[in-house]
């Protein structure tokens, strides 16, 4: 009796593991979802004095950790049913090792996914550019995941929440980009 309780608690775990999956999945083919992520860990806040977008030496970077983080999200998203996407990120180096990590092919920069941690007065431009981005994308994208790799501070501003590093929003919008509903999605940790 025990064994066939084992069998059955492996067998119905397993079945909410891919109802799940195939809702995240499912949502991200439509054109009312999009992710948010935020990059992987880069230790510190912020870059450092006289950093350049030019030179990722000059700024804030993922460490071996980070980098680590990445690589094992892009592979959860995929055992989550994501198979393909388009992926954009911030022109920050962070971001971009993130995106890239990420292994769905190619990514591309947006800069409507850029910082603006150094100047928190232009948060409300930013919110804008970011909703009209989604808005533009979100009509041609077809069944593809839409996933942007960008800032804590532009989730922020979107969503309205602090997330950690690596941590993701599956946000539902409407078709001008702005915010209806999220679920918050914390970083898978590697098991390894």
């Amino acid at each position: 009796m025990k064994f066939f309780k084992i069998v059955f608690s492996f067998l119905f775990f397993g079945f909410c593991f891919l109802v799940q999956a195939s809702d995240l999945s499912e949502k991200l083919q439509s054109s009312e979802y999009v992710l948010l992520m935020r990059h992987a860990l880069a230790p510190g806040v912020g870059d450092p004095t006289n950093y350049t977008l030019e030179d990722c030496k000059t700024q804030r970077n993922l460490n071996t950790e980070g980098r680590n983080q990445a690589l094992y999200i892009g592979e959860w998203l995929k055992k989550q049913g994501v198979k393909t996407a388009d992926v954009y990120s911030s022109v920050w180096c962070r971001c971009k090792d993130t995106a890239q990590l990420l292994n769905f092919n190619s990514y591309k920069v947006e800069t409507a996914l850029a910082s603006f941690f150094d100047n928190s007065a232009k948060s409300k431009e930013s919110n804008v550019k970011l909703q009209k981005f989604i808005a533009e994308k979100i009509k041609s994208k077809g069944p593809q995941a839409l996933i942007l790799v960008t800032h804590h501070v532009n989730i922020l501003e979107f969503m309205g929440e602090n997330i950690a590093s690596g941590d993701m929003v599956l946000a539902k919008v409407t078709p001008k980009g702005a915010l209806i509903s999220h679920q918050w999605i914390p970083r898978p940790d590697n098991p390894k």
